[in-house]
């Protein structure tokens, strides 16, 4: 298995006509115990990962949050939204069709945020990014990528898939920040800065 770094570059995606990108987590209760430390436990962690349509420089469609087919036409497709962490496999994924990725979306940046007021990285542990090729109709894993969980903020821009001439490419951006909670256009700026 292949694990991509900032310093690999942008990663040719050749043949690659469907890409998945999944994000996973565990709960945890961090330090505390007793009851306080079983209701953290059980209510889990929401993280969400968003994928969001760059137009140049312009956010112009975001997948994920309540948004889970925002082209209306299956090219960006968010898995939906798991609040908590629990269970095995990816918690939530989001697929890209690039044949059908509509002409003037340039970029499509992949961010993991703490959004919701109360969540938080810290939170969380064991946070890994899966890269899929899904191809053909079966998602094979071709890639990890991995965020340092050194971090008190509740941003991370994962990846971005770049249009090149009739091609696409991923590039791994794995750069943290903090982004206002419940604000949508703070998600939307972040992605801007990446």
């Amino acid at each position: 298995m292949l694990t991509l770094t900032k310093e690999d570059g942008p990663a040719d995606l050749d043949g690659v006509t469907h890409l998945s990108i999944g994000v996973s987590w565990d709960p945890t209760s961090g330090s505390s115990g007793g009851v306080l430390g079983k209701l953290r436990r059980k209510t889990g962690t929401d993280l969400d990962l968003i994928a969001i349509a760059m137009q140049g420089g312009d956010p112009v469609r975001l997948a994920g949050l309540d948004s889970l087919n925002p082209m209306g036409n299956g090219s960006l497709v968010h898995s939906g939204d798991n609040q908590t962490g629990h269970g095995d496999g990816d918690d939530e994924t989001v697929t890209v069709e690039f044949a059908r990725i509509p002409p003037n979306i340039t970029s499509i940046v992949f961010i993991a945020a703490a959004y919701k007021r109360g969540s938080s990285f810290d939170k969380a542990r064991n946070i890994s990014f899966k890269v899929y090729d899904a191809t053909g109709g079966s998602s094979q894993q071709v890639a990890d990528i991995w965020p340092s969980l050194l971090t008190q903020d509740n941003g991370c821009a994962v990846a971005k898939a770049i249009r090149v001439g009739n091609g696409w490419k991923l590039e791994v951006i794995n750069v943290t920040g903090k982004i206002k909670q419940g604000d949508e256009h703070a998600l939307m700026r972040f992605a801007v800065s990446k």
